[in-house]
């Protein structure tokens, strides 16, 4: 039995729940219209940047995951956990991963292994949620909400460019955005950064939420802690909601001190992986904001500690998986089971969000999007559509 993402297999009985096995795992890399990055080295249309993983069973269930790096390293990501994966219990996803973390950790921690294991780990629970008729969401502990609102990311541009793009997408109802990369903080030029901020934040309106995202992550970013906190007290001045990825990305001492001193909140650690790494961040209190990428961090089961641990901290966590539209599942169901998690991050324009799944999602009336409820992570992926983006769609998916 073949099954797209989030199918429900009528054939697993309560009897069998105890264990399915893993057979196989495959990945597809995506290409052909990845979306820009606001880099300085700029992603381009052909490049792979982001992947699927497929988690095939003995039970006929098949889930799905997302991982936020290029196809290849996932691929051979994959030659090297099969010793670790195969014939393992898929309905056993914390376990799983864990032993695959575990056992792999001193060939490099935090790269391609982890992220790898970030899609393997995702498509676990996805296939948890399908054997038990369960979504995700209500497997890792409950649902707080029915709906979470997306912001809507896009890069900056020029002022007149930056208000026109972001009104498109408030009259396809987006009522959240968030602005970073491009010229920003690249120009030496603080008029344009808040010319910039300005046009944004006139074409939001008043009833709609602004981030900022300098996207300090990019390769030689050239700007310290004074410029910060100078941006920090303009984006202040305009009512910004957030101010992420101020900072290069390893300056937790900077951190502390531009949150302390900040007027907004500062937001950040996209670019962490692994919940231990994590620890130093949110007992320091470099963030009021924290934002793992589930695609890349460990998968759901170290988002969710990640998310618990900000949580006890007083720390607000707002997940970063925007890259492909399992990734935004994932997140869905995660924030429809934390307390606190009103937003959901989703790229604005991408063609692995908005046309893979057989049921794109779609904003209500009021800006939010429904969390889904059929079994797993809930979307089904659309064969055709994903042959446009992968070359061996129905391989990936039989």
């Amino acid at each position: 039995m073949n099954l797209s993402a989030g199918a429900q297999p009528k054939s697993v009985s309560r009897a069998s729940l105890s264990r399915i096995t893993i057979t196989e795992i495959r990945s597809a890399p995506l290409f052909g219209e990845s979306p820009q990055g606001g880099w300085s080295n700029e992603i381009q249309a052909g490049d792979s940047v982001h992947a699927l993983i497929a988690v095939k069973t003995d039970a006929g269930i098949t889930g799905y995951g997302s991982v936020f790096t290029d196809g290849r390293l996932v691929e051979a990501a994959l030659d090297v956990l099969k010793p670790l994966y195969e014939g393992e219990n898929a309905l056993e996803p914390e376990r799983v991963s864990e032993k695959l973390h575990q056992n792999t950790f001193w060939m490099g921690r935090g790269g391609t292994l982890t992220n790898a294991i970030s899609g393997i780990d995702i498509a676990l629970w996805d296939i948890l949620g399908q054997a038990t008729g369960m979504p995700v969401g209500q497997l890792l502990g409950g649902r707080y909400r029915e709906r979470v609102k997306p912001y809507c990311s896009l890069l900056m541009d020029e002022p007149a460019r930056m208000a026109d793009e972001i009104i498109r997408y408030r009259e396809a109802g987006f009522r959240a955005f968030k602005v970073g990369w491009g010229p920003f903080g690249r120009r030496n030029d603080r008029r344009l950064d808040e010319a910039i901020v300005r046009a944004a934040k006139d074409a939001v309106g008043g009833d709609a939420k602004l981030f900022v995202d300098a996207g300090a992550s990019d390769a030689f970013w050239p700007n310290g802690l004074k410029w910060a906190l100078r941006c920090a007290d303009m984006l202040g001045a305009h009512d910004v909601d957030w101010f992420e990825e101020a900072l290069k990305p390893d300056a937790l001492d900077d951190f502390v001190e531009l949150r302390r001193q900040s007027p907004v909140p500062i937001a950040g650690g996209e670019v962490l992986t692994r919940r231990q790494s994590f620890i130093p961040w949110l007992t320091r209190g470099a963030f009021d904001i924290v934002q793992p990428d589930v695609t890349k961090v460990g998968g759901l089961s170290d988002q969710r500690r990640i998310a618990w641990m900000a949580y006890d901290f007083g720390i607000k966590y707002v997940g970063h998986g925007w890259n492909t539209a399992l990734g935004i599942a994932a997140d869905l169901q995660l924030a429809g089971a934390l307390p606190d998690t009103d937003l959901v991050e989703y790229i604005g324009g991408s063609a692995y969000v908005d046309n893979i799944i057989i049921e794109p999602f779609r904003l209500d009336s009021e800006g939010y999007l429904a969390i889904p409820t059929r079994p797993g992570l809930g979307v089904v992926i659309d064969p055709d559509k994903l042959a446009r983006y992968t070359p061996d769609a129905s391989k990936f998916l039989a």
